[in-house]
């Protein structure tokens, strides 16, 4: 999500090019429209369908990176209360996610007896709509209203995580523990973090049947909080080392792309923001604004794309040309639908009253949904 800490041009930019290959990822990942404009260039197409996802990767360091900045520049807790901000986290995060599912559920609702495809969700039960509205679906067994929305879960995992952990530092390290454990609070801070960062790349992100758990990203996520520390240090060919180390370690231990790519992101993000040029860079505006609401073009994109894919599926079934401009026009489309959320919801600082609202919003809309598409079968 945008934030004060991100206001950085380059960040933004990095932000806008990881959102735009997520949404062409799913483009090509969620047919019918890529597989009808496969041949028209297949090797773009399986490279967005196998790789396309890798930019979550990036997404994953930059979060961290963003952590570090708000919650501990030094390594120590710069907040009061942990519950405040964990709490202020979930509703600024589930406010435009809850607008962007109730979109979802009713985009499904309308095209899913004119296009008989795999990409389109099934009508959702209340055990659906209440587990994704808490953000639980993938513990609990359910399926996610919309592509991505593991991603938002995984988020607010992994900033729970991150405040929990400062947290308990402070408490064993804070000024009720004297002058010297203070001293070292944030040298601790800092340490449990290397330490979560390789127990996650070196264990945890080896087993797949944990990815709806934060353990399983932490990896990538802490690399991006070491890489804010890096920046900020005096010096910093230590923080530097102790990336390369741990990528490289995870990676000959078991080598995975992904890895790679966190890695990758990490050092390249260190390196950039030490650089006052880089720091000072406006970047390309358009991308930036894209980086900007990136959130919310990742929230609002999927439905956006299941529109276009039953308008053009109905009305050139067999064109492959018309079908690969349809591709153009969702992710035009999906840049609009998230430029709108942005400035009607995200960008505005929510309530709890809000959240709730929109909760019960999803819900009760997937409901009517359910009972009406019941009715109709």
């Amino acid at each position: 999500m945008t934030s004060p800490h991100s206001r950085t041009p380059l960040i933004d930019m990095v932000k806008g090019i990881a959102c735009a290959t997520i949404v062409w990822h799913h483009l090509a990942f969620y047919g019918p429209m890529s597989d009808i404009a496969q041949p028209l260039a297949p090797g773009l197409m399986a490279w967005l369908y196998d790789y396309g996802r890798m930019a979550v990767q990036i997404f994953l360091v930059l979060g961290g990176y963003l952590a570090a900045a708000s919650l501990a520049p030094q390594g120590l807790a710069r907040f009061d209360s942990a519950s405040q901000q964990i709490a202020r986290r979930f509703v600024r995060l589930v406010v435009p996610y809850a607008v962007a599912l109730v979109f979802a559920v009713v985009v499904a609702a309308l095209v899913r007896s004119w296009m008989d495809h795999p990409s389109v969700p099934d009508a959702p039960d209340l055990a659906q709509l209440v587990a994704n509205a808490l953000l639980l679906q993938d513990i609990v067994g359910e399926e996610a209203l919309s592509a991505g929305v593991w991603y938002v879960a995984i988020d607010f995992q992994l900033f729970v995580c991150s405040v929990l952990l400062l947290t308990l530092v402070r408490s064993v390290c804070g000024e009720g523990g004297g002058a010297v454990c203070v001293r070292h609070a944030a040298w601790l801070g800092r340490a449990l973090v290397v330490a979560g960062t390789a127990v996650s790349l070196l264990v945890f992100n080896r087993e797949p049947q944990l990815d709806m758990w934060a353990l399983y990203f932490f990896g990538a996520y802490g690399l991006g909080m070491m890489a804010y520390w890096a920046v900020q240090a005096p010096r910093a060919g230590g923080w530097m080392a102790t990336i390369a180390v741990l990528g490289a370690a995870a990676l000959a231990l078991d080598f995975r792309a992904r890895i790679a790519v966190a890695l990758v992101t990490a050092l390249a993000l260190a390196w950039a923001l030490r650089s006052s040029r880089w720091r000072q860079w406006q970047g390309f505006a358009p991308v930036v604004r894209l980086g900007q609401m990136s959130y919310s073009v990742f929230l609002v994109h999927f439905p956006v794309c299941l529109l276009v894919n039953a308008v053009v599926s109905h009305l050139w079934p067999q064109a492959p040309v018309w079908n690969a401009l349809g591709m153009l026009a969702a992710f035009a489309l999906s840049l609009l639908a998230g430029r709108l959320l942005y400035e009607r919801v995200e960008r505005h600082v929510p309530t709890w009253t809000t959240a709730l609202r929109w909760q019960a919003g999803l819900v009760g809309t997937g409901m009517l949904v359910a009972v009406t598409t019941s009715q109709w079968a």
